[in-house]
């Protein structure tokens, strides 16, 4: 594998490919670039709605740890959601959690293009990179809400492990991080079999195991919040993944 290259739908992190991992990151920026006017309140760029808040800082460090390779979203969700099938209209949304977003309200030429633009190069170049480096687990790392803007019922688990038909790191990893103390939803806050485009695409269906990891977001919005849970989760992903190669 070369080193990282840039393009406006992805910004990649170095790492060495014999550590048989792959971080991915969907939904790691914010980022609008200056010639897409999604027509919103600039604050919104700032709220889940947007970016997986925490997922950059703490994606980083997981591949400093793990010495791992790296590929994160370029743009923001509202944006082009890299982590939905190319068919969905929530691919390009027109409204998220209650936010209307009127700049992406495109004809079937205008929707073609901002697809064409970030959401199949980001997907291309995730397929180029597990085509040269073989990866024997995918890590997808998100983050999710403390609650939901339509709920006051709290979320309580710190980590959620989500998968859809595979389910072999999960199985793994699940234990771990309950050995570890860790607050571990097993498919929650919400299920891998319907929240899992990226991972289907990528991990399903190519058969490479992967580990749906979502943080809790309030655990991870400062430097000292993604440092321990970096230290937490860095040596589960290397467990999985030795467990995967003992039973494989």
């Amino acid at each position: 594998m070369t080193g990282p290259e840039t393009h406006e739908a992805w910004r990649e992190v170095a790492g060495d490919p014999a550590s048989g991992l792959l971080l991915i990151a969907d939904h790691a920026s914010n980022h609008v670039p200056a010639d897409v006017d999604l027509g919103i309140d600039p604050a919104i760029l700032t709220q889940h709605v947007a970016i997986d808040i925490g997922v950059d800082p703490l994606g980083r460090a997981l591949c400093a740890a793990l010495n791992c390779p790296g590929i994160f979203g370029g743009v923001s969700r509202l944006v082009a959601d890299c982590n939905r099938e190319e068919d969905k209209p929530n691919l390009v949304p027109i409204a998220s959690d209650g936010h209307a977003i009127p700049g992406n309200d495109l004809d079937h030429a205008g929707r073609v293009a901002r697809i064409d633009r970030f959401w199949r190069p980001y997907h291309a170049r995730t397929s180029e990179i597990i085509s040269d480096i073989s990866p024997k687990l995918l890590i997808s790392l998100h983050s999710f809400t403390p609650k939901l803007a339509t709920s006051d019922e709290p979320r309580p688990w710190q980590i959620g492990i989500l998968y859809n038909q595979d389910d072999r790191a999960a199985r793994i990893a699940i234990p771990l991080l309950e050995a570890a103390g860790v607050v571990t939803g097993d498919n929650e806050p919400y299920s891998g079999k319907i929240l899992n485009a990226t991972m289907n695409r990528h991990g399903e269906g190519n058969g490479i195991a992967y580990l749906g990891i979502e943080v809790r977001q309030d655990l991870i919005g400062d430097d000292a919040g993604v440092a321990r849970w970096a230290k937490i989760l860095a040596p589960v992903i290397a467990e999985t993944l030795t467990g995967l190669r003992d039973g494989a």
